[in-house]
């Protein structure tokens, strides 16, 4: 998904615009993709191209409002909570993450002890990429999954360097729970999904498998395409990649984002200065390619003197990023 930031006007109804559909259609049918959904927010407008169908044992046209799984684009709904609670002075960026999660063990005591709110939120706590374990379906899942964190490998001290870890945004989730007393979950959908009216956004599997769902697939060496059978997600994990989404919610949500936190016909989640802050540079990415710097949440990318940032996706099955354009392209 793409959006590009321009004056404030309100939206009109949602198009199709030809030449996005006929790039979509040539670039799916190049890399072998059995379906597609974009969507483009510009000049006041949202407009969308999706092409192909949801999987090849059950094929249904993709539309604006067929549901992916986003991964760690996951990434951007738990900062957002999180931002809220510290816009309501409820959280501090720069507090050990102990003040709210005491707990907290992990492989090194210093570390523990030292990692911060923010550590978690820019990929700096120097934690492993993942823990995988599965820790249950029930409301205490994340807290089953914090309490084996001493399991996990520390790479590096906190605030060392920049390495991606959903690890840590898990334990952000962790974060929301303690904070609030609400599940992750519920912290998600009252915070954002509700107040944005993202209307095709869920985390259950019970809720999902109502909707029209694309698929991962596999490809062999003939050329044959199968479905990738998902593995079952462990809540435990949700807030580093739980969310499923449509096309249509996440140009929403970009909209909020690249925007200064209004958007018409929803309640304001965030105030203007902090959804800045969080497309700031927090830390620098050196060699990498997932951008120049992370924010807080974001990848961010100078690309021909424009900002350009947004957590990608991973995975066979999953959306493929959330970039925000902060000025407008040069080209598109």
């Amino acid at each position: 998904m793409r959006a590009s930031s321009c004056p404030s006007r309100t939206a009109t109804p949602h198009t199709r615009h030809p030449t996005l559909a006929e790039f979509v259609e040539a670039t799916t049918k190049e890399f072998g993709i059995p379906g597609a959904a974009v969507g483009v927010w510009a000049d006041g407008r949202e407009v969308y191209a999706c092409h192909g169908v949801t999987g090849v044992d059950n094929p249904l046209p993709v539309d604006e409002r067929t549901v992916f799984v986003l991964g760690s684009v996951t990434n951007t709904f738990t900062a957002t909570v999180l931002m809220r609670l510290v816009e309501e002075g409820r959280i501090e960026l720069d507090a050990p993450v102990r003040r709210y999660v005491p707990e907290l063990v992990l492989a090194h005591e210093r570390a523990a002890a030292e990692i911060a709110v923010l550590h978690l939120l820019n990929h700096t706590a120097g934690l492993e990429w993942n823990l995988v374990v599965d820790t249950g379906e029930r409301d205490d899942a994340l807290a089953g999954f914090v309490a084996r964190l001493d399991e996990l490998r520390q790479i590096a001290p906190p605030g060392a360097r920049a390495s991606y870890s959903q690890a840590g945004f898990n334990l952000a989730g962790r974060t929301i729970e303690k904070v609030t007393g609400l599940t992750y979950e519920q912290a998600v959908a009252r915070s954002v999904f509700a107040p944005l009216g993202l209307s095709h956004s869920f985390f259950a599997p019970s809720d999902a498998m109502t909707r029209r769902f694309a698929v991962g697939h596999n490809v062999d060496e003939a050329g044959t395409m199968t479905t990738a059978r998902m593995s079952k997600g462990n809540r435990g994990e949700s807030p580093g990649g739980g969310i499923v989404s449509s096309v249509a919610d996440q140009l929403r949500q970009a909209r909020f984002h690249i925007g200064d936190g209004r958007l018409e016909g929803a309640e304001r989640v965030l105030s203007a200065e902090l959804v800045h802050r969080m497309r700031q540079p927090t830390a620098e990415l050196r060699a990498g390619t997932l951008g120049d710097a992370f924010g807080i949440c974001w990848f961010l990318r100078d690309v021909d003197g424009n900002q350009a940032g947004g957590p990608r996706g991973l995975g066979r099955r999953d959306a493929g990023g959330l970039p925000a354009g902060e000025h407008r392209p040069a080209a598109r």
